[in-house]
C-alpha cells in the first residue's frame, strides 16, 4: 500500500510540473460551472475477514462423509468494494487551477461469498446441510471533493482531486441458501437479511485528464482510490422460506425459533446481563433454551464492520457553462 501512495505522488508531482511549464503559455480560464457524468467499475483493496453470519464464522468448511469430520477449511475475506457505481457531478472552478466538486453516486457491489458449508451434520435423522451466504452492498452517497487542475496541454487536462464520501443510504443484503437432506427427503431453505449501517464517512482521491470535444463538451477519465469501514446498526431477516414456502414466523424443525427477536438485530458494542441475549439471559424455561427472555424485542448482538475499499476506474462526459 505504501508503495502504491508513493507511486501516486511521483505521478502527481511529474504532472505538476509539466503542467507549469506549459500553462505558462495557456490563457487564464475564467470561473466556470461544470457538469459530469461517468460510470465506474471498481476492484477490491485492502481486503479484510468478513463479520459472523447469523451465528456462522466466515469460513468456507467441508466435512467427511460422517458430517462431522473438518477436512479441509478457508477463511473468507474481501472487501465490498468491489463493483459498478454510476453517478453525476457538479462542479464549480474557482480559478485557473482551483475547483471544487459535489458528486452523487449510486454503488453496486459484486456478491461475495461470506460462509459455505459443505456436508455438515446438522441434527438428528441423520440430516446433512449444505449451504452458501453471499453478501452484496448496494448505497447512494455524496463525495464532495477539491480539484486541482495542472493545465491544459494539446486538448488533454490532467487534474487531481481529494474529498470525502459520505453515504445517505443503504444497506448490506446477505442471502443464504442451504439444503438439508435426511432419510424423510430434501429441504431448500432461504432466508434474506438487511443489515443497516450506522453514519460514517470515507475518503477518496483520484486522479484523471479531461479531453476537450468541443467549446462545452470534454471526455474524462478517472483512476480513484476510495476507503472506508461501515459498521452494522440492525438487521432484520426479511424473508424466510423452507421449498419456496414462507415460514418466517412459523417454527419448523430447520428454524424453531421463530419470534420476533430471532428475525430482528440491534447491533451493540458490549453484551452483559442487561443484554437480550441467550449467552446472557437464556430462557430455559421454555421449549427452546436459546429463546431470549424477551422474545418480542430485538436481538443485542456485537457490531461487526466490513470494508468497502477499491480502486476504480471512471469514463464520461463532462460539461462546462
Amino acid at each position: 500500500m505504501i508503495k502504491k501512495v508513493f507511486l501516486l505522488g511521483l505521478m502527481v508531482c511529474s504532472m505538476t510540473m509539466v503542467a507549469q511549464t506549459e500553462g505558462e503559455t495557456q490563457p487564464q480560464k475564467k470561473e466556470s460551472w461544470y457538469f459530469k457524468l461517468g460510470g465506474s467499475y471498481f476492484v477490491q483493496t485492502a481486503a479484510t475477514e468478513f463479520p459472523i453470519v447469523s451465528g456462522q464464522l466466515p469460513n468456507s468448511d467441508v466435512y467427511a462423509d460422517n458430517g462431522t469430520t473438518l477436512i479441509s477449511r478457508k477463511t473468507n475475506h474481501g472487501s465490498f468494494g468491489e463493483g459498478v457505481r454510476f453517478g453525476g457531478t457538479v462542479g464549480y472552478r474557482f480559478t485557473t487551477r482551483l475547483g471544487a466538486e459535489m458528486g452523487i453516486n449510486y454503488y453496486m457491489g459484486n456478491n461475495k461469498t461470506m460462509v459455505e458449508t459443505t456436508h455438515r451434520l446438522a441434527g438428528a435423522g441423520p440430516t446433512f446441510v449444505d449451504g452458501t451466504a453471499e453478501g452484496r452492498i448496494k448505497a447512494l452517497d455524496l463525495s464532495p471533493a477539491l480539484v486541482l487542475f495542472l493545465g491544459e496541454v494539446h486538448h488533454f487536462e490532467p487534474y487531481t482531486k481529494v474529498g470525502v464520501i459520505i453515504p445517505i443510504h443503504g444497506d448490506l443484503t446477505i442471502e443464504t441458501n442451504r439444503t438439508y437432506t435426511n432419510p424423510a427427503g430434501i429441504t431448500n431453505t432461504y432466508s434474506k437479511d438487511v443489515v443497516k449501517p450506522k453514519a460514517t464517512v470515507g475518503f477518496q482521491a483520484a486522479v484523471g485528464t479531461s479531453y476537450k470535444l468541443g467549446s462545452h463538451f470534454s471526455l474524462f477519465g478517472e483512476l480513484e482510490y476510495r476507503n472506508f469501514t461501515v459498521h452494522g446498526k440492525s438487521k432484520e431477516t426479511e424473508v424466510y422460506t423452507e421449498n419456496d414456502v414462507d415460514k418466517l414466523y412459523t417454527p419448523t424443525a430447520f428454524r424453531p425459533d421463530a419470534s420476533y427477536s430471532a428475525s430482528h438485530v440491534n447491533y451493540v458494542d458490549e453484551l452483559n446481563s442487561g443484554s437480550n441475549n441467550p449467552l446472557f439471559n437464556p430462557n430455559t424455561g421454555t421449549a427452546n433454551p436459546n429463546d431470549t427472555t424477551r422474545p418480542n424485542e430485538a436481538m443485542n448482538e456485537i457490531s461487526s464492520f466490513v470494508g468497502i475499499s477499491g480502486l476504480g476506474l471512471t469514463i464520461g462526459l463532462k460539461y462546462t457553462l
